[in-house]
């Protein structure tokens, strides 16, 4: 059996078989607990500097393909499951799970009891940590997790974000036959999108709603931005800290009262940073697909995809300027915000959400009436 190691700061360790490629690779160790959407999660640019935990018992079975794919390339550092399956069975799969991370140079370890793993993290809080498939000595895997840089103040939106601009025009495609997926209308709008480390069903939906997308670098300017006369700018998802994010927040507040704005995930952050507010860090963040929001506008339940470990604080907003939309029933921590005065407004988490839920859906038409309104 080829051997893995998981060495966390605090000196737990894990040992299992490594499957994935034979490496070394660290960072923030944290755990998602959705029951599908692996492929979704391994291309997620929000996962860059972390090393992810999948709490379902059984990952690979049903295999990749190109199309669930949400970035270029696999941004995750190590996967961490308990039963990786030898063998994919579904009719969209063009890939094994296990050689499409071999490929990709992520290590993964298996077999071993990833309840008491998460258990710990929940308890204790996500720690930095080292997954190794070619260091045996546990001692020296802790002391490298100890010299990992915090996730908190850590910029890596800039590191992730695209170098160049470009457009997007592919709408949602059905995965089957039986799927419904409503005919995309043409174009009518123009959105810039800022890349923080967008996904490409944010694209993909926008698309859906009549949206010709420009998407740009995350510092490009707000007066370069406002230089392709958009109909909207989006403010995507992405990992790390807010915080440090000062010239991207500079940007936004530029932008507010000139054009109509929606933010997701990162995007939220920063736009309550934008407005006077403050970020913190979640114990153990929230990273799943079964997230219970409540959307106080309609008294509804919403339930919801999530990936992020930073929350805005929502007593450090001006309750003159900012209309608290909607909240988590786990903890009530704030997941979505609108202005009073500008057509502006934010969610936490993820309405595109690939392969779902899709409750959200709605948001995105939303913004389109914000931008009719906005061109009359």
């Amino acid at each position: 059996m080829n051997r893995a190691v998981l060495a966390l700061e605090d000196g737990t360790v894990f040992e299992g078989r490594s499957i994935g490629a034979p490496l070394e690779r660290s960072g923030e160790v944290v755990f998602n607990t959705a029951m599908t959407g692996y492929q979704e999660i391994f291309t997620d640019p929000s996962y860059a500097g972390q090393i992810v935990i999948l709490t379902n018992p059984q990952i690979g079975n049903y295999g990749t393909n190109v199309e669930d794919n949400e970035a270029a390339k696999a941004y995750i550092e190590g996967l961490v499951v308990r039963e990786f399956s030898p063998v994919a069975s579904n009719w969209r799969s063009d890939e094994l799970a296990q050689a499409y991370l071999e490929k990709r140079d992520i290590p993964v370890v298996t077999e071993i009891d990833t309840r008491a793993l998460v258990r710990h993290l929940r308890t204790r809080g996500v720690m930095r940590g080292v997954l190794s498939a070619v260091e045996a000595e546990a001692q020296k895997l802790v002391e490298k997790a100890r010299r990992i840089p915090s996730m908190a103040g850590l910029d890596l939106a800039s590191r992730v974000s695209t170098r160049e601009p470009y457009e997007w025009t592919r709408a949602v495609d059905p995965c089957s036959p039986s799927e419904l997926v409503s005919r995309a209308p043409e174009p009518r709008y123009h959105v810039v999108a800022y890349d923080y480390g967008i996904k490409h069903n944010i694209l993909r939906r926008l698309a859906q709603v009549g949206c010709r997308t420009t998407v740009v670098p995350s510092l490009t300017s707000a007066e370069d931005v406002m230089a392709l006369k958009p109909d909207g700018v989006f403010l995507s998802n992405g990992p790390g800290d807010p915080e440090p994010l000062q010239p991207q927040v500079a940007n936004i507040r530029k932008l507010v009262g000139r054009v109509p704005i929606f933010g997701i995930c990162l995007g939220h952050q920063l736009l309550g940073l934008a407005f006077g507010g403050k970020t913190y860090k979640l114990k153990f963040g929230h990273r799943g697909a079964n997230h219970p929001v409540l959307n106080r506008t309609t008294q509804r339940v919403e339930i919801t995809s999530h990936n992020h470990g930073f929350a805005v604080d929502r007593d450090s907003l001006n309750p003159a300027d900012v209309e608290l939309t909607h909240v988590n029933l786990n903890d009530e921590t704030l997941e979505g915000f609108r202005h009073r005065r500008y057509p502006v407004f934010c969610v936490q988490y993820h309405p595109e959400a690939a392969p779902g839920p899709h409750d959200s859906h709605y948001l995105f038409d939303d913004f389109v009436k914000l931008m009719a309104e906005a061109a009359r």
